[in-house]
């Protein structure tokens, strides 16, 4: 499908003028499309995002057909904490992939939520990730949100990148981290050497991370944590930055304590609260931490106050 059109909003970015002309897919899906060179700008190709319009621009966006997934829905028991016609919010367990990828076909949160809500959610995000409107790690573990149609994804993903959806995480980290509270303002981007790895860069996006402590271990510190932003992996490379790895954690963390016998990094997703983007209603659910957080406190000396 080509979106052709001739900006007349005055001057602004390209990604926001493409999404004021079609509203049916995501700022972030159009700013894909930029830097895979399916836009131009006055016949010419154009790939960053930021790129800013004039009056009379005409603008061309290629959307691609879309096409066929080998996602099939799969019996996989769910752990529902909210439900209603329009999105659902699921505390997925530790270890547990969420839409199917390379090394992952099948045995995924959303095979199993194409199973639960009978094919339909959102697809703004294309056929291979149905109704995910963001995301937590293959390792992580809690509450996360599924949309089942795109006028609910597209608020809802408005109202995630307007910080209204208020997300926060536990996290069992090394060290003794001594202040009660702190906040962690520091960009991320790709790390250069290795594409699949996120870290603190100059020139990466605003990333901002609140934390409080929750209790303090000989050896680590137990923490609750409140996304001001929502990069990738952006409390795991912000608790590496300031020399605090995430427990367990395989990419970011310390080996030293990676003796619990952990899949992953003891981080758990805790608590969402947003306002409903349809009904209105005011939404706030905990999640307590799962079996394998409690363990790794359970082998940790509390220190002495």
């Amino acid at each position: 499908m080509i979106l052709e059109f001739t900006n007349n909003g005055g001057v602004m970015r390209l990604d926001v003028a493409i999404s004021a002309h079609n509203d049916t897919y995501s700022r972030s899906y159009f700013k894909t499309l930029i830097s895979d060179s399916k836009v131009t700008v006055n016949g010419k190709t154009v790939t960053k995002a930021g790129t800013m319009l004039e009056n009379g621009d005409k603008v061309s966006v290629d959307i691609p057909d879309p096409v066929s997934s080998d996602n099939v829905p799969q019996a996989i028991p769910l752990d529902i904490v909210y439900e209603d016609e329009h999105l659902i919010i699921i505390n997925k367990p530790q270890g547990m992939v969420v839409h199917p990828g390379a090394g992952h076909k099948d045995g995924t949160l959303v095979n199993a939520l194409l199973d639960h809500c009978d094919g339909k959610l959102s697809d703004i995000n294309g056929v291979l990730r149905p109704g995910i409107v963001h995301r937590i790690d293959k390792d992580t573990s809690g509450l996360m949100l599924a949309c089942k149609d795109n006028e609910t994804h597209v608020r809802l993903a408005s109202m995630i990148a307007d910080h209204e959806v208020i997300r926060k995480y536990r996290a069992i980290v090394s060290g003794v981290i001594k202040s009660e509270r702190g906040t962690i303002d520091a960009p991320i981007g790709r790390a250069s050497g290795d594409r699949r790895k996120m870290t603190v860069k100059g020139d990466g996006k605003y990333a901002v991370t609140h934390y409080e402590v929750v209790n303090r271990y000989t050896e680590a510190t137990d923490l609750l944590l409140k996304l001001e932003t929502g990069r990738t992996h952006q409390i795991r490379v912000h608790m590496n930055y300031i020399g605090h790895p995430i427990v367990g954690d395989p990419v970011y963390g310390s080996k030293k304590l990676n003796r619990f016998g952990l899949e992953g990094q003891a981080l758990h997703s805790t608590s969402i609260e947003f306002d409903h983007p349809i009904t209105g209603e005011h939404i706030y659910y905990e999640a307590d931490v799962p079996e394998y957080y409690r363990e790794v406190l359970s082998r940790l000396t509390p220190m002495d106050n």
